[in-house]
């Protein structure tokens, strides 16, 4: 659907329109046996209701769910009603200059942006825009220094999987930022016998146990320990293959966004002496709303700038969190909320959400987070707070803005292949969520009628290896309700 299309299909929820289309006696039942095709286990919350708040269909609406990314629903939401505070606040990437002039120490300062670039091919947010101006200043340095004070040291979220940390969807949060704090490589297959070759991988060291076989098949596999400096390539590739792309999670972004830093200044002729060092916060008593008993800590300082890069508008963030669920951006987004009026932590973002959530009516124990993106198992909500959400999102001047950051069913983000084809197809936009045993889908549907309804649907407990059919059964209980309203 094009932006004109989605435009006009939104004032339209402001028109009148004839009362709820009666339903038919049996859709509750019909979507009861629908979501009955759901693995054997699957534990499933559906609420559908009007705009205005009318209830169409309920199955467990107040039981509480693991969200995964329908977490990110919230954290953006809360965001666009903080926005102008959110893009007044500093928020850039800095270079400073510190001790002796004729060798001075580089420290690079982090303040959240989650798009800084080393990319060739970048445009804006550049890191080689700050390297440009050391090298315009000094051709001699000492230490390149990480700063990632701007938040407290809190890289993982609690009920963060361990798994999950070498990962790109577990790279550590900081306020130093580069290259969404991952790292990516090539593996490409070399002749049949031989390991596959492996492309542009500096920072981590390889063990590479993997094997080129005959045929096309790629069955690569990788691990890193967490807070390890080396990869293992596991698995096959067939010669006939194409390149396999593989991301890696950054453990420590403040040490690899100096480390990048150094390999600029060094291709620019820069002198660079010195050690690879970082600084960091620790996260304290006072990180935390409930325990600090003093005044705030003051913001690190960043007096004597060089130079610097300003992030990109929040908004434009938010279009690439809820489209492409984007974790690392998530959680600093969080983050910055706990930066409005604290210090950044996790603690103190979540306060500022439940000052919100308060005000759009959420339900008693509807929400309870522990991260901004999703990633925590320790994450619940109900389909009820989710629907309270979505609601009180709708009323907000922002509403129709931050709805179009959403997924497009058969369009565009992590809907882009689901409901292709369909009755919902450019009709349904909604944030899914998926994570072990976890499959959940919230937004605003496009009904036959042509009236908008909200929903939540959140799956929890599907056995191992049979989420494609929850989903399916999810999407197909949509489907009929779309159908009978």
């Amino acid at each position: 659907m094009s932006s004109m299309r989605l435009l006009l299909a939104f004032i339209l929820l402001a028109l009148p329109l004839p009362p709820l289309l009666a339903q038919s006696a049996d859709l509750g039942p019909h979507v009861a046996a629908i979501l009955k095709e759901a693995p054997a286990g699957t534990r499933i919350g559906l609420l559908v209701t009007t705009l205005e708040g009318a209830e169409v269909l309920a199955v467990a609406p107040d039981q509480r769910f693991i969200p995964a990314s329908n977490t990110k629903m919230f954290t953006t939401a809360v965001a666009y009603a903080h926005l102008a505070a959110l893009d007044g606040a500093a928020r850039g990437t800095g270079v400073v200059l510190e001790g002796a002039e004729s060798r001075p120490d580089v420290v690079l300062l982090g303040r959240g942006d989650p798009r800084l670039s080393s990319a060739a091919d970048c445009m804006q947010t550049c890191l080689a825009a700050l390297a440009d101006a050391v090298a315009a200043r000094t051709m001699r340095v000492n230490d390149i220094i990480g700063d990632d004070r701007w938040f407290p040291d809190e890289r993982w979220s609690p009920g963060m999987s361990w798994n999950n940390i070498p990962t790109r969807s577990g790279t550590g949060t900081s306020a130093l930022t580069l290259d969404d704090n991952e790292l990516a490589v090539l593996v490409r297959p070399a002749a049949v016998g031989a390991a596959p070759t492996v492309e542009e991988l500096r920072y981590f060291t390889l063990d590479n146990q993997a094997l080129t076989v005959p045929g096309g098949e790629v069955k690569i596999g990788w691990w890193r320990d967490p807070g390890g400096f080396t990869v293992r390539l596991m698995g096959t590739i067939g010669a006939d293959a194409p390149a396999e792309r593989l991301r890696f999670g950054i453990d420590n972004p403040a040490h690899y966004a100096a480390w990048r830093l150094r390999e600029f200044l060094v291709a620019r002729g820069v002198d660079v002496k010195g050690r690879l060092l970082t600084r960091h916060r620790p996260v304290l008593p006072q990180d935390d709303p409930a325990e600090r008993t003093g005044p705030v800590a003051p913001a690190p300082a960043d007096d004597g700038m060089l130079a610097t890069v300003p992030a990109s508008p929040v908004a434009e963030d938010v279009a690439i969190i809820n489209k492409l669920s984007q974790n690392l951006h998530a959680e600093l987004l969080l983050r910055h909320l706990g930066r409005l009026a604290g210090t950044g932590s996790i603690a103190e973002g979540w306060a500022v959400m439940q000052a919100v959530l308060a005000q759009a009516g959420m339900p008693e124990n509807g929400v309870d987070l522990s991260d901004g993106s999703g990633m925590s198992s320790y994450n619940r909500i109900t389909p009820r707070a989710a629907v309270t959400l979505l609601g009180w999102a709708a009323r907000q001047s922002w509403g129709t803005a931050w709805r179009e950051s959403l997924p497009v069913g058969g369009r565009d983000g992590t809907l882009r292949r689901r409901f292709a084809g369909t009755a919902l197809d450019g009709r349904i936009f909604a944030k899914t969520g998926s994570l072990n045993a976890t499959n959940t889908l919230s937004g605003y549907l496009l009904a036959k009628s042509g009236r908008t309804l909200i929903f939540s649907i959140l799956s929890n407990d599907c056995p191992d290896g049979e989420t494609d059919k929850a989903i399916a059964a999810m999407d197909k209980a949509l489907l009929a309700i779309a159908e009978a309203n």
